[in-house]
């Protein structure tokens, strides 16, 4: 499965994109508040605890998946960011087509997102799925990947951040980590393996489980 990863800030100098990760991860309750405020709440996505707008039309993206969620894991019952985050890039490197549909894939994706609805980027988590019609031909070649995470850390503009106002965490409790591994895919008439590298923004509000917030923005290492 080709994941597609964001592909903005990648020429950008290194002090543009610290400023870029301050804005996101420091000041994203104002952003939210914000966006919230001129959209309304009925366009949100709608997370899997959250309650629909009646009569909202959610679109094909926030539409309740099926309950069961294939090969897809659980997210683990943790509170330490980076350990969360080496789980979560290896559930987005992994999958089974010969035993989990499109629908059960996007549901056990979900499941790891943070139940705080003004927070949680949904579009850039499911943007790393193929469409339901690749996922069927991937199917029909039985095509399978697992992973194996190297590394997890905080990206050095995160940790600039924190130091230049530490409580600015405190808002949201949101933590950008960055984790490489490695993936590899199976399918009927042969398979490989590519390096990965994905920046999560993950939160860990305290005494409370980890949860997945968004597929970050490219940042310096």
């Amino acid at each position: 499965m080709k994941k597609r990863f964001p592909g903005y800030g990648i020429n950008w100098s290194p002090n543009r994109r610290f400023t870029l990760i301050a804005i996101v991860l420091a000041c994203l309750l104002v952003l939210a508040a914000a966006t919230a405020y001129i959209t309304g709440r009925g366009e949100q996505h709608t997370t899997p605890s959250a309650s629909p707008t009646p009569g909202a039309n959610p679109s094909p993206t926030a539409q309740k998946p099926e309950a069961e969620t294939g090969s897809v894991p659980q997210p683990p019952r943790v509170s330490d960011p980076v350990q969360f985050a080496k789980a979560a890039a290896a559930m987005l490197w992994s999958y089974d087509t010969r035993t989990t549909s499109h629908a059960q894939q996007l549901a056990g994706m979900e499941a790891w997102m943070t139940k705080e609805g003004q927070y949680s980027d949904w579009a850039s988590v499911s943007a790393q799925m193929p469409d339901p019609l690749l996922w069927s031909r991937m199917t029909d070649q039985r095509q399978h990947a697992t992973a194996t995470v190297a590394e997890a850390h905080y990206p050095a503009a995160f940790k600039q951040a924190l130091a230049d106002d530490p409580a600015a965490i405190t808002e949201a409790y949101i933590y950008a980590v960055t984790v490489t591994g490695k993936q590899t895919i199976t399918w009927s008439k042969g398979g490989g393996a590519e390096d990965r590298s994905v920046t999560l923004a993950v939160q860990c509000r305290p005494s409370a489980d980890c949860s997945l917030v968004a597929i970050a923005p490219s940042v310096a290492p």
